[in-house]
């Protein structure tokens, strides 16, 4: 097995982001009010500039706010999956559950190991109560999945792409 020293410490910083953040800890009765049939919104505040600001920018690299992130909701209870297609600071709402976007990184195309990862926040909804209840704030990684784990009973969140280019790439 073949581990390159230098992308390790930068993927724990990039985990730790979230850890300890106040604003992230924010109350998650606060969602936008949305139909609950998979809309998307746009949250009122900005995406948190610190997320994903521990790696230096690539120059001419696709802004944050500009990068489309794929991520998937599976639902246990009924077998259903749903993708969601946001930029930082939108969140989509399907049945009981919140996925808000704060970030989303890829490395270079000339950098290995590849990772492609996101700043997500889920809020669920559980049965017989009025507001939402954070069960996960941080970052998921496409390729490490069992990295950070959203650990819910029924609900499944992952990363399955973060649409960005950098100088030079096709």
């Amino acid at each position: 097995m073949r581990i390159c020293l230098p992308v390790w410490p930068v993927m724990a910083a990039l985990m730790l982001a979230g850890c300890g953040d106040e604003a992230s800890e924010a109350e998650p009765s606060e969602a936008p009010d949305a139909p609950s049939t998979g809309a998307i919104a746009s949250s009122e505040a900005a995406p948190d500039p610190s997320v994903g600001a521990i790696v230096a920018p690539v120059e001419g690299a696709t802004p944050m706010a500009e990068r489309v992130a794929t991520i998937g909701l599976l639902n246990k209870r009924n077998n259903v999956t749903k993708d969601f297609e946001l930029r930082p600071g939108e969140s989509a709402e399907e049945g009981s559950v919140i996925v808000r976007l704060e970030a989303c990184e890829r490395t270079a195309p000339y950098e290995f190991p590849e990772q492609t990862g996101a700043f997500v926040q889920v809020d669920v909804r559980e049965r017989r109560q009025s507001d939402f209840t954070r069960v996960f704030s941080g970052w998921l990684f496409k390729e490490s999945p069992s990295l950070n784990v959203v650990e819910h009973p029924i609900y499944d969140v992952w990363v399955k792409d973060c649409a960005m280019s950098f100088p030079g790439e096709e």
